[in-house]
């Protein structure tokens, strides 16, 4: 089965230009005005890798074709010195996962040039590529060797089923019902990937010069995130879930060593939370990884912890910061630097494994263009060169590096978008709920914005619960606002960014005073003077979706709803979601059949509010939507359907939870949201009035 782990589920979205932008523009060429399909026409930079001597950054280039609908992503570098900027490997398949050779000598990388994907090395110096693999599963997790002989990867192997039942022969000619599907595991499907093939994850090495993947790893558990190697080349770190059905143990990942030449494994964490990404220092002496103590909190996030190499003397670095760390790495010199997110923006500092922190960096990531949610990659070369992303709120992700204290933008990828397109920015406000918790939120107002006006408004409500948004750029609030719309988007309680306390103010009583915060936001907008109290609009996903259908079930204040990809009902929802061993025990601290548990399941679900609805609410969520069921939806529909309520039911075929797998989708979302609150009071679909 492939590898899941439950964490906050934050979709990525990659799109192109395909188009030229007065293709893009719609009705008119002339029109300034951003518009949805304008989403084929961004680009943004994704993990950038920066060479061992800090002089060259390979990264993803990511973008979609409108003629295909599809996603295309190619390797180009950059020269960190001069800035000069040029593709390496582009075309109309996919490239991937650039990883240098230790000398800097060689990329390898990840295509379906040929097919299926396969890893290939490419040298620098001739620009000759050969295909290291003929695999039959994609590879994940690329890693060299410290001699630059070999690669690791992590690879899906299928097992045989062994039914407990045989069908018998069907006769010659005959044209019986396909064969039934057996499951017998209790995560059988993942959002994004499907109902479950039998199988796990393992780990492989090959040379780097081709030749036969040799399987490393055995059993019936998966293995892999990130690999790393021990510096004379013969033993892999790694993580996984080895306990006795790990489906029903979530986030116990620990840290394994395991020698090539005898096969001997050893574990090197034993800690009841999870431990994850292993990286040996430079030296060889220690072991940085990410991990937390398991608290059974709906929040939890990573610090940075280092161990001696054995597994002894664990300890978090970044504990006392109150922060959750994303990505981090060494330098040559035993110093680490990590990523994270402090009150809606991402940073990156550098500490040392005795401690001291020092802020190298911020207004970092730009991973996800869709939502303004924070996405970051960085890499860090042997002198603490470090290669990350950049973003704001009128540009998405781009390549930048820094060196100390001083953060340079290297590519401009998106300028040619911002030269004929008013970007709308954005202006922070904090405000105070009813209990005196207070909030960070966001207003984007429409291009030529004038304040003596009333413009109507849309709150947009992220998800997770546990996430964040920020100052970062956002295609579809670009398209609301451009719409001509007041966006306001909120950091509520049980955000990400604000401190373990601020998040877990939701844990067990969500959505709760979530509520206040966002209400007390709106109030704090309205106070300026140039939104209409008549035209106000919510919508929100995921999360973002409870609390929408949370909202109009407690106010009619709102002129309309759109609820995407909700929970509608705690009880099925729980029951039918991907990882259901994570949801009760985390989320309500017991499953639905539990003494005491169902009153309290049922009073958080935006279904027992349904007797007051009275606001016209749309539902959109993809058919394929494994994470919130579009069985949750289809309840609330029919719900607001014998309620009398108007409504109407947006299904996106084919589409999983973040709806980001085609681009159209998105441009779908956008678009009917904008369609429903126009058809209820709102501006005028098309036309920017």
């Amino acid at each position: 089965m492939t590898r899941f782990r439950m964490l906050t589920a934050v979709a990525a979205l990659a799109l192109c230009p395909a188009i030229t932008l007065a293709q893009a523009a719609e009705p008119s060429a002339q029109s300034r005005s951003f518009k949805a399909i304008d989403l084929f026409a961004l680009e943004y930079a994704a993990d950038p890798q920066i060479s061992p001597d800090g002089k060259k950054i390979a990264y993803v280039r990511r973008s979609f074709d409108i003629m295909t609908d599809r996603a295309r992503a190619n390797i180009w570098i950059v020269d960190v010195a001069t800035g000069e900027h040029r593709p390496l490997l582009s075309g109309a398949s996919n490239f991937s996962s650039p990883r240098w050779s230790p000398d800097g000598k060689g990329l390898a990388y990840v295509s379906s040039a040929e097919g299926s994907a396969q890893i290939y090395v490419r040298w620098m110096d001739s620009g000759a590529t050969a295909r290291v693999t003929n695999l039959t599963n994609g590879p994940a997790g690329l890693s060299w060797s410290p001699d630059g002989r070999q690669l690791a990867f992590a690879m899906f192997v299928p097992e045989d089923a062994k039914p407990f039942a045989s069908m018998p022969a069907t006769p010659q000619s005959a044209r019986w019902a396909g064969k039934p599907v057996v499951i017998d595991r209790l995560n059988y499907r993942n959002d994004g990937a499907g109902y479950a093939a039998q199988g796990h994850d393992h780990i492989f090495t090959v040379p780097a010069e081709g030749g036969t993947p040799r399987q490393v790893t055995t059993g019936a558990f998966d293995h892999g995130g990130r690999i790393d190697w021990s510096n004379d080349s013969k033993t892999l770190v790694f993580s996984a879930n080895r306990k006795d059905d790990p489906d029903r143990h979530p986030q116990r990942d620990q840290i394994f060593s395991i020698t090539l030449e005898t096969g001997a494994l050893i574990q090197l964490t034993k800690r009841e939370g999870p431990s994850v990404a292993p990286q040996i220092s430079p030296d060889g002496k220690m072991i940085a990884f990410l991990g937390y103590t398991d608290r059974y909190t709906s929040n939890q996030e990573f610090s940075l912890w280092v161990m001696n190499r054995d597994g002894s003397n664990a300890r978090a670095l970044t504990a006392s910061m109150d922060v959750g760390v994303t990505d981090f790495g060494w330098d040559n010199r035993g110093n680490l630097y990590f990523a994270y997110d402090q009150q809606g923006t991402t940073k990156i500092a550098t500490t040392t494994p005795k401690g001291g922190t020092r802020v190298l960096a911020s207004g970092l990531g730009g991973e996800d263009i869709g939502r303004p949610y924070s996405g970051i990659s960085m890499s860090i070369a042997r002198d603490g060169t470090v290669a990350t992303n950049v973003t704001s709120d009128t540009h998405p992700g781009d390549v930048a590096v820094i060196k100390g204290t001083n953060l340079r933008r290297l590519t401009r990828l998106n300028d040619d978008v911002a030269a004929i397109r008013d970007l709308a920015r954005v202006e922070e406000i904090w405000t105070t709920a009813a209990d005196g918790v207070k909030s960070q939120s966001w207003i984007m107002k429409p291009a030529n914005f004038d304040p003596s006006k009333k413009y109507p408004m849309i709150l947009e409500i992220h998800g997770g619960p546990h996430t964040n948004y920020g100052a970062r750029f956002s295609a579809e609030m670009q398209a609301y606002a451009a719409a001509g719309y007041v966006v306001l988007y909120s950091n509520p309680r049980g955000s990400t960014s604000y401190g373990d306390k601020f998040a877990n103010m939701i844990d067990k009583a969500y959505p709760g005073g979530d509520y206040g915060d966002l209400m007390a936001a709106v109030d704090g907008l309205l106070s300026k003077g140039y939104v209409d109290p008549a035209r106000l609009f919510v919508t929100g996903g995921s999360g973002g979706g409870v609390l929408t259908a949370w909202i109009v079930g407690n106010t009619n204040r709102f002129r309309a709803a759109v609820v995407a990809k909700p929970v509608i009902n705690w009880t099925s929802f729980a029951l039918t979601a991907d990882n259901p061993s994570y949801f009760g025990r985390y989320w309500f601290g017991k499953n639905p059949w539990e003494a005491g548990a169902q009153a309290e399941y049922w009073r958080r679900s935006p279904l027992s509010l349904v007797g007051n609805v009275k606001t016209p609410t749309m539902l959109i969520t993809g058919e394929q939507d494994y994470r919130t069921p579009i069985s949750e939806t289809e309840q609330y529909y029919t719900a607001l359907k014998l309620n009398g309520v108007e409504t109407a039911q947006v299904r996106i075929p084919d589409s999983s939870h973040g709806m980001i797998d085609r681009p159209s989708r998105l441009v779908a979302k956008t678009t009917y949201i904008l369609g429903w609150f126009a058809k209820h009071g709102g501006v005028a679909a098309d036309t920017g009035q």
